[in-house]
């Protein structure tokens, strides 16, 4: 028998994903490095937010709050200190501080589901159709 074959509670513990990494506790956000100043490189991928809610983690990364104690930055990378400012993606695409999407980086795993949240506030006054613009 396969692992893929497996019902999921009979799989080696490791293969699991941990429990703060669970889609119930996760969400699609907006995430802005800004280490180097007001404009820093970004991305829309899913934040998963641990048990208590105190911690965001992104691929890798570990974030706290800055308590409001931050310059155009609302949580720290723990292990950098680097400031991030991260948020629920904007309906019109204006992510970043001074507007604009541009060098937005959209993770290819959330893609679709990105295209529906923003898809739905921003219908077409002339059509049925959706009309956005989809960088990075």
């Amino acid at each position: 028998m396969e692992q893929d074959d497996l019902p999921r509670h009979q799989l080696p513990a490791d293969d699991r994903q941990p429990a703060e990494f669970r889609k119930p506790r996760s969400r699609i956000m907006y995430i802005e490095n800004k280490s180097q100043g007001l404009s820093g490189p970004a991305v829309i991928g899913r934040v998963h937010f641990s048990k208590s809610g105190k911690t965001l983690h992104y691929k890798g990364l570990k974030f706290q709050s800055l308590k409001g104690r931050g310059f155009k930055a609302n949580y720290f990378e723990i292990a950098s200190g680097d400031h991030y400012w991260i948020s629920g993606p904007r309906k019109d695409q204006n992510d970043r501080l001074y507007g604009g999407q541009r060098g937005v980086e959209i993770d290819e795993d959330i893609r679709d589901e990105y295209v529906k949240i923003i898809s739905r506030s921003n219908p077409s006054k002339t059509s049925g159709q959706s009309k956005f613009e989809i960088f990075g």
